[in-house]
């Protein structure tokens, strides 16, 4: 084998993955169907299609993907919300993971808003399956999606005043004088 044939064997390979290959159609289709300006940092970390959206726009992309009738997106793997406090005006988001069954697809979609305006459209009416999962992020995140059913928590109590999954609070009493290293050997 020649040096030019061994430069080239790498790029058959990537070429010939059946992941790429799968993830450039779903990403071709993205855009076909919503435009290129709809997604942005598109990646594929460990295989999975990765696309950030707009919170307006994802209640119609993920309609879309789950109407279309060649990847057939039926199926809510899960959906949760996610704290970034040092993203100025991206504090919050949620995480949308899809699944095509008959043709074995997942497809991950991130949106990103203020903690100052937590509304977010909901699915249910798209994934019955949103219902707890939406629940869920409210009750953690402060995450209220419009639209939904019953919004109310299911995890923690009623009267909580706070979202316990936000990086709000340090993770440890910082006045507690039993954790010093004396006591643990460091």
């Amino acid at each position: 084998m020649n040096p030019q044939e061994s430069a080239a064997a790498p790029e058959v390979a990537v070429a010939e993955d059946p992941i790429k290959v799968q993830n450039a159609r779903v990403l071709a289709l993205l855009h076909q169907l919503f435009g290129e300006a709809a997604f942005t940092d598109v990646e594929e970390p460990y295989g999975l299609l990765t696309a950030t959206t707009t919170r307006e726009r994802i209640h119609a992309v993920i309609a879309g993907l789950q109407q279309d009738q060649e990847l057939k997106f039926h199926f809510l793997t899960t959906l949760c919300g996610i704290n970034y406090p040092e993203n100025e005006g991206k504090e919050l988001g949620v995480i949308y993971h899809l699944h095509s069954l008959t043709q074995n697809i997942r497809l991950r979609l991130k949106i990103f808003f203020p903690v100052a305006d937590p509304t977010v459209p909901t699915i249910t009416d798209i994934y019955n399956a949103a219902n707890w999962l939406e629940r869920e992020t409210f009750d953690f995140y402060g995450v209220i999606f419009t639209g939904h059913p019953n919004l109310i928590r299911i995890l923690n109590v009623e009267d909580m005043d706070y979202h316990p999954m936000r990086k709000e609070y340090p993770l440890e009493d910082g006045t507690r004088e039993d954790k010093t290293d004396l006591f643990f050997g460091r």
